[in-house]
């Protein structure tokens, strides 16, 4: 028997097909499903309903990984030869540097991608289905396609179910589509071209049921389900090098070529014009590229990222790999998700249209605060007869439930939309207890897709009784026959009202009232016909955060392009999309994205602020079209649908709070507020971060370029070294420990958010901060060599005067310092001592271990170094003045050509 297959790239459009055709091509029959053998056959074929787990690398590769870089390469090279020419302590020194940049990579990596077992564990665990005539519950993972499965209220869906049989069925798929409304399923087929959260006679994997029952045939397990296919995305798509991670590794390759030229340079002129001996040469080289090579720059940069890291934990961002705490700062779109993201995922009610007057509504989310007004006006609810009639049904006739916690405020029990209308009821002033006992609910017919009304029958205990109707306002119009007015019903006037509403987004729901016979006490269906008098229609949205209004203001002037990318309808979505401040003029829907070619979508993603009725295949392709354009591009989302964008982007931003498993596991960052103006509030570290990144370069760089020229000057003039490779490497770590970590926690340079973002393929040295880094380092050669040769000069010896240099170094770094925590303000000003409090604390710091280098004996004797006397000390502190002078005096001419920033 050949066992048919279900959803596969060759497998029909299950939604267009009837439910007999379904049946059908699985070989099922509705009333018995699948035989245990049968069953058992196609698990054989099919595997089981779970994905497979992602690839990991293992801790000893990613370890060694952490070599494979061409300035450790240098060093390793360097370290080597030492050891081998007998120099051990500096061999030793050279291999301690290596093995610590190489434990911190090692530890930054570890937490690994996640995203595939986060979308695996959305897969329900449980399943009850029907096999040979009977109900069994069985372990998900064993679902097979043609099974027969039944659904219930809070149910999570085990597998993609063709519905067969559907009652008030309703199911959450907002981690799915991005809708914030339960879809209403049904059971007719639909177009083959529909989009997902057109699908309804679909229930999708991991979806949950939010209200009713049905009965569904199994047509996708694992892999071949909608989240199966979404977690094959996740796991396809590459894992994009952030950009200062290109910068890094273009920078150490560059750095590394010019220093294997100058050491081979050096080695030849030495040795064929200078006649040095061939070991003195080499040695001199390897003491060059010890000098040349930054070796402290990875370690220090992982700690500028690690305090970027904490500030932003405090303001809600917490971050999962390092590198995102800058790229933030680099993004120039930020691409976001609207349900959740820049909406509150909280249906509201903004509009109350009665028959005199509509009413704006003020507040959003559940939270009963907020009021109405008219035109501008206040509007005491109270006095409103008629709002309060339209407010009395909205409440009543209503199964949601409202619950204060002290954790987590006003929570919803029940439908969105329901929730909506409670809020309306408690803001304008009803209570729902009190409600409920003068007016207890007698009899009522639920809300069916068939029939698009909820009714209900109260009771006041004064003899009156009375039908209230809430439904789709084509339907609800349909029953009634006056507006409470005395005349009968504009219909016209109404369907107008009611088109204006949902032309700004909003989904609009009539009420209605019915007086009965005071002896009634069942509601039937024939109760149900055209003598309703019509309370009123309601306009409900899924609003904008007010703080997402002003965060997206925020990044605009900072230059940052925003676009809202939402799986919702195209006027629900270019209505928050014009809210937010958003070009929605022109908004692309799923269905225009993929009819539009590779190169035509690039032209439109540039253009376009709003896309609507988007798949995680359209968001990919947006994001691509994008990065193509040369943007760099920061996803957020909180949906499964979201996950491989987030993942393809070059930063994937996940909302914490409600945000599914898969979508935090794909993302580099976590908003634990689900905040979209914690994006803003990144973005501005995310600059802080790559400023502080490049202060620690401009302070890291001239060092090294001073310390390698120094050697190159005695080198090409036949002098002895002013310092050996271990003395190199002591004042690298020593001062990169210390005093460049202070800059880790510089404030932000004033303006940091009102100046446009970096352009992608800006190097991660400018022209400007090169000029900067070979001034400074010609300085530092002039005084570390004048320092060495003075030294001489009055009779000292090499190891007193080596002490000297290496000192004079590390005095140039000190007052070096306080230049470069502004990249062009004067350092002396009211902030020096205030604007950044461990700058000074680890000067103390450095200054101690200086003074143990120069005079502790086992210091001493490891670097070869011999105590300094008074005068000497005047002669470094004097020529260190000298160069903080000189270094200001180039910031004042930058200042006088406006040049900012670096």
């Amino acid at each position: 028997m050949s066992i048919p297959r279900a959803a596969s790239d060759n497998s029909p459009a299950w939604h267009s097909l009837p439910v007999a055709d379904a049946l059908h091509r699985l070989a099922v029959a509705a009333a018995t499903g699948l035989s245990q053998q049968g069953a058992a056959e196609r698990l054989e074929q099919h595997g089981r309903n779970r994905l497979p787990p992602p690839k990991r690398r293992g801790p000893c590769l990613r370890f060694a990984l952490q070599f494979h870089n061409p300035l450790i390469y240098v060093l390793l090279a360097a370290g080597t030869v030492t050891f081998a020419l007998g120099d051990y302590i500096d061999a030793g020194v050279i291999v301690g540097v290596v093995l610590i940049n190489a434990v911190i990579g090692f530890v930054q990596e570890g937490k690994a991608e996640k995203a595939l077992e986060a979308v695996s564990a959305m897969l329900a665990s449980r399943a009850t289905v029907l096999r040979e005539g009977e109900r069994h519950e069985i372990d998900a993972s064993l679902l097979v396609p043609g099974d027969i499965v039944f659904l219930e209220s809070g149910a999570r869906v085990p597998a993609d179910l063709r519905l067969l049989r559907v009652k008030n069925l309703r199911v959450n798929e907002a981690a799915l589509t991005g809708e914030s409304v339960p879809a209403e399923k049904r059971t007719q087929a639909v177009t083959a071209d529909a989009a997902i959260g057109d699908r309804l006679c679909l229930a999708f994997s991991g979806t949950v049921v939010s209200f009713g029952q049905g009965q569904g045939l199994v047509v996708g397990t694992g892999q071949a389900t909608e989240i199966g296919r979404i977690g094959l995305l996740v796991g396809a798509t590459r894992t994009l090098a952030t950009p200062l991670t290109r910068r890094l590794d273009q920078f150490a390759r560059q750095i590394t070529l010019f220093i294997l030229v100058v050491g081979l340079l050096t080695f030849l002129y030495g040795h064929l014009v200078q006649d040095m001996p061939v070991l003195e040469i080499f040695l001199a080289v390897v003491g060059l590229a010890v000098a040349a090579i930054p070796e402290g720059l990875p370690a220090i940069v992982t700690i500028v990222l690690a305090i970027g890291t904490r500030v932003m934990a405090r303001q809600h961002a917490i971050v999962r790999r390092l590198p995102a705490v800058e790229t933030l700062g680099s993004v120039t779109v930020i691409c976001s998700d609207k349900t959740g993201t820049l909406t509150r995922n909280e249906m509201t009610a903004v509009c109350v249209m009665l028959p005199a007057h509509s009413l704006e509504v003020s507040g959003a989310g559940y939270a009963p605060e907020g009021g109405f007004s008219r035109d501008g006006a206040t509007v005491d609810a109270q006095r409103d007869e008629a709002l309060q009639e339209l407010a009395r049904c909205a409440l009543l006739c209503n199964d949601a439930q409202l619950k204060r916690s002290a954790d987590s405020g006003w929570q919803l029990v029940g439908d969105p939309t329901e929730g909506a209308l409670l809020t309306l009821a408690r803001k304008a002033g009803l209570d729902p207890a009190q409600l409920a006992k003068t007016h207890p609910r007698v009899d009522e017919i639920p809300f069916e897709s068939e029939h698009r009304f909820m009714a209900t029958l109260h009771h006041d205990h004064t003899g009156h009784t009375a039908v209230l109707l809430k439904g789709a306002p084509e339907r609800v119009l349909d029953l009634c026959t006056d507006d409470g007015s005395g005349q009968p019903l504009d219909r016209d006037a109404w369907q107008t009202r009611m088109h204006r509403a949902a032309g700004a987004g909003q989904r609009v729901l009539a009420l209605a009232r019915r007086q009965m016979p005071a002896d009634t006490t069942a509601l039937a269906m024939d109760d149900i016909a055209p003598r309703f008098t019509l309370l009123g229609l309601i306009g409900l949205i899924d609003p904008p955060r007010e703080e997402a209004i002003a965060a997206v203001a925020e990044c605009q002037r900072a230059g940052l392009r925003v676009k809202m990318i939402t799986g919702d309808h195209a006027v629900t979505a270019a209505a928050i999309g014009r809210q937010l401040g958003l070009n929605a003029d022109h908004a692309l829907t799923g269905d225009m994205i993929g009819a539009l070619d590779d190169e035509e979508l690039r032209r439109h993603a540039l253009d376009t602020d709003v896309f609507a009725r988007a798949s995680p295949e359209h968001k990919l392709r947006l994001v691509g079209a994008l990065q193509a354009q040369g943007e760099l591009v920061a996803m957020t989302g909180d949906g499964v649908n979201d996950a491989p964008a987030l993942k393809a982007a070059d930063i994937g931003v996940a909302m914490g709070f409600k945000g599914t498993d898969a979508a935090r596991e794909a993302a580099d960052l976590v908003l634990t507020d689900d905040n979209f103006a914690t994006i803003a509030r990144a973005v501005r570290e995310g600059r802080v971060v790559f400023d502080n990144v490049k202060k620690s370069l401009l302070f890291i760089l001239p060092t090294n370029g001073g310390e390698a020229g120094v050697i190159l000057l005695a080198v090409f003039l036949g002098l002895a070294l002013p310092v050996t490779a271990g003395q190199i490497l002591w004042v690298n770590m020593i001062t990169a420990v210390t005093l460049a970590l202070a800059l880790a926690f510089e404030p932000a340079e004033p303006g940091v958010m009102l100046r446009p973002p970096r352009r992608p393929g800006e190097p991660l040295i400018t022209g400007v901060l090169a000029a900067r880094i070979a001034y400074v380092s010609v300085l530092m050669i002039a005084v570390t060599f004048t320092v060495f040769e003075w030294e001489l000069a009055r009779g000292s010896s090499v190891e007193v005067a080596r002490t000297a240099a290496v000192n004079m170094l590390v005095i140039g770094e000190l007052v070096y310092l306080f230049n470069v925590r502004h990249f062009t303000a004067p350092a002396l000003n009211r902030e020096i001592l205030t604007g950044n409090p461990v700058a000074l604390w680890v000067s103390v710091i450095l200054i101690v271990f200086q003074l143990l280098f120069t005079y502790a004996p086992p210091l001493q004797q490891v670097f070869h170094t011999a105590a300094l006397d008074v005068l000497s000390w005047l002669v470094i502190v004097a020529l260190g003045a000298g160069k903080f002078l000189a270094v200001e005096a180039e910031k004042a001419v930058l200042r006088r050509l406006q040049v900012r920033s670096m």
